[in-house]
């Protein structure tokens, strides 16, 4: 901001102002002056008039007329020329004043008279002497008092702006460093007066935006919490963690440490067994066990980069070091499983990284790490170099796991109902599979079904599952009712396997009558000719087929009325505070009343409380499965009272 320029610029046009002021007042002046010497200088000339007119005693001479007359006057310039005796005539002064200065000059009056006497012609220029001068030294001691007072204004005002300039100038600065947020106390001393007003100014929007700046950098702070915290474990985000990685892998990075992938591969199972707030606690009781066996290693970084999958960044840590950290976690791990109950808390996989390691042979070395550790037994840790050669070694591990379940039928059925909202509905339990290694220890389910579709192995699996559940129905007479199995959508949508389950099912159709084959949503619109035709086999032996996670992967209502299976169950995501969403009650509604239409049966999955299961009552669901509706339970624990629930 130019203050010195606005001033300055304000300081001339005030100068100009003055000028003019006592210029017109030096006018005045001299125009008084001049009007009093000319009212003098009429009068004179009048009073030389009258005497001339009257004078007689001169006898003809020019000199004796002119000592007779400057008794009386003074003359700049006297003539007489006579007409008969050159004698006679006189000339005396000069035509031409001489002036000692200009302003003398500003008060020149000529004061000629030429008369015609008897015997010759006078010419004189009179002279008001003394009182001439009077007026000239007058004008110049008004003019000196003029201009005197001129020069004390115009200092003043140089002084009065140099002072507004140098205050000005300071709130300038106190203006510009507010985009820096540089809130400096302002010295009052120096904004005193006129200039009070400012300071107060200022001062009240150096703390109006300091507020409103407080109020963004918390906002600020938040949205980066929310972006780059995860708000279950307060750990670093998956973005976070990408940052961290690229840096450490980067050529300029001098960096060593090891890498640690934790897999928490309960949380499917607690969510679908206790609810979802029980698998945040187990998330967040996961990162706390973390954190404490962490403590000392304060340099170490956390991150969540998936729904159950951790990392943990050791920097300048070796292997041998970064191994007995981790065993410290595994340890806390153990500790935490004997009160969670359940057969495992989470694996580690662990790897050392070096300068200029690649992020994705990193990341595959990490995941290689924690898959393995996964067929080794619960809460187990494994420690990979390197890959080998063998980038899948983890994974080939998985595939001899696999193999090796299907050949022990190394497979236990858990049961949760599914509550009918009518008397008139039909309703089933769903069997849920889980699946143990030679020491009796359960894999994680998740885990084992996502290794099988990835090798090929999806069809073996779900044809151990199916015959599991059949030779058990045949081997218990008591179990009644409707039994939901879970099948892979790569295994429906092959030709092979559905002949061969149709097969299977034709032999015993007692027992097909009660299954009902629940299939992924959005596996089934991958190959839809295909999954006509096994809707259409499995219907031909009087099983049933439920499409689960409904409601993610459609993209019309043509494929929900050409396929026509028997049931649907729509995504938790639906029940999900469905009592307070009212376009999600809109679209639940739509369903259900097409889906009613079509003699199709609507199941609401993942009620976890009260508001959300009166909800779905509410607008006239078919049945409901949830934590809040049922837990699963071993299969073999269900007892006979039970029975009335789930058999109508």
């Amino acid at each position: 901001m130019n203050v010195n320029g606005l001033n300055m610029t304000s300081f001339r046009y005030f100068q100009f102002f003055l000028v003019s002021i006592f210029c017109g007042l030096t006018f005045v002046t001299y125009t008084v002056n001049r009007a009093d010497i000319l009212t003098y200088s009429e009068n004179t000339l009048a009073q030389y008039a009258a005497t001339i007119n009257a004078a007689t005693s001169w006898q003809g001479d020019g000199k004796a007329l002119f000592l007779n007359l400057d008794k009386q006057f003074s003359f700049q310039f006297f003539q007489y020329i006579d007409s008969n005796d050159s004698d006679n005539s006189y000339t005396h002064g000069r035509l031409l004043p001489q002036h000692e200065d200009v302003i003398s000059e500003l008060f020149q009056i000529d004061i000629p008279y030429t008369q015609s006497l008897e015997n010759g012609r006078l010419q004189v220029r009179l002279s008001i002497g003394n009182a001439f001068s009077e007026t000239v030294i007058k004008f110049k001691q008004q003019l000196m008092l003029i201009w005197a007072t001129f020069l004390l204004i115009s200092i003043f005002s140089f002084a009065l702006t140099l002072r507004q300039t140098k205050k000005l100038r300071y709130s300038a600065k106190l203006i510009e460093e507010l985009p820096s947020f540089a809130f400096h106390s302002i010295q009052k001393s120096k904004l005193k007066g006129e200039f009070k007003l400012l300071a107060t100014a200022i001062e009240s929007c150096q703390y109006n935006l300091k507020a409103e700046i407080d109020k963004l950098t918390d906002a600020n702070e938040k949205l980066s919490r929310a972006a780059f915290q995860d708000p279950i474990t307060g750990f670093g985000t998956r973005a976070k963690f990408t940052e961290k990685l690229n840096e450490i892998c980067s050529p300029n990075s001098q960096q060593f440490g090891v890498l640690a992938i934790v897999k928490a591969t309960e949380l499917g199972s607690i969510n679908q067994l206790h609810g979802r707030e029980a698998g945040d606690d187990y998330l967040t009781r996961i990162s706390n066990h973390i954190r404490k066996s962490l403590v000392k290693s304060p340099n170490a970084y956390c991150y969540r980069i998936s729904t159950a999958d951790f990392a943990l960044i050791l920097p300048d840590v070796t292997l041998k070091d970064g191994t007995s950290i981790i065993e410290q976690v595994k340890n806390a791990f153990d500790e935490y499983q004997q009160n969670l109950g359940t057969d495992s808390v989470a694996y580690i996989g662990l790897c050392p990284y070096l300068q200029n390691s690649d992020p994705v042979s990193l990341m595959t070395l990490a995941d290689t790490a924690v898959s393995i550790a996964q067929t080794l037994g619960p809460n187990s840790v494994h420690v990979l170099q390197r890959l080998n050669g063998d980038e899948l070694f983890g994974d080939s591990r998985w595939k001899v796991a696999i193999d090796d379940i299907v050949k022990r039928q190394a497979i236990k059925f858990y049961a949760q109902p599914i509550r009918p909202c009518r008397n008139d509905v039909e309703s089933y339990r769903e069997l849920l599979s889980r699946f143990y290694n030679v020491q009796g220890k359960f894999l994680p389910t998740t885990t084992v079904i996502a290794m099988a579709e990835r090798h090929g192995m999806s069809e073996e699996l779900d044809r151990l599952v199916i015959l599991k559940t059949l030779s058990m129905l045949n081997e218990t007479p008591s179990m009644s009712g409707l039994f939901g199995i879970n099948i892979s959508a790569s295994s429906a949508n092959q030709e092979s396997f559905v002949a061969w389950l149709k097969n299977v099912l034709v032999r015993q159709r007692h027992i097909a009558a009660r299954l009902v084959f629940e299939v992924n949503e959005s596996g089934m619109q991958t190959n839809l000719s295909a999954t006509y035709h096994f809707i259409n086999e499995i219907h031909s032996v009087g099983a049933r087929v439920s499409i689960e996670r409904f409601g993610l992967g459609f993209t019309s209502f043509k494929f929900f009325k050409d396929v026509r299976p028997d049931f649907i169950k729509l995504d938790s995501s639906y029940t999900q505070g469905i009592n307070s969403d009212a376009h999600n009650q809109f679209f639940v509604k739509m369903i259900i009343d097409i889906a009613r239409k079509l003699t199709i049966r609507v199941i609401a999955t993942g009620v976890e409380n009260q508001e959300e299961k009166l909800a779905m009552e509410h607008l006239l669901m078919d049945g409901l499965q949830g934590y809040y509706i049922a837990k699963p339970t071993p299969l073999l624990t269900v007892s006979n009272s039970e029975k009335a629930e789930i058999v109508l």
